[in-house]
């Protein structure tokens, strides 16, 4: 099961922290162990570190309307993210 990181910016720091989407929407697509990261400076920028069963299950996801309106809800700013796989 890889772990990725993905980084993106978001238009509010903390109503992206204080949303439950990420967990709604990725848990059922079997990734777990979510962990959320902002930047120390005074930013928009975040990041999650997470566990993935099936990237290519993800990755599918990643270009649905089911996705799509997660990240509008959370305020992600999709032509921001950046997906790390660890090697």
């Amino acid at each position: 099961m890889p772990t990725i990181m993905v980084h993106h910016n978001v238009k509010d720091t903390k109503h992206w922290l204080a949303s439950p989407m990420r967990k709604q929407i990725f848990e059922p697509i079997g990734v777990t162990n979510i962990r959320t990261f902002t930047d120390p400076q005074p930013s928009n920028r975040v990041g999650l570190v997470m566990d993935v069963a099936d990237m290519d299950k993800l990755m599918a996801f990643m270009q649905t309307k089911a996705a799509a309106d997660a990240m509008a809800h959370d305020g992600v700013l999709p032509e921001t993210l950046v997906f790390l796989v660890q090697s």
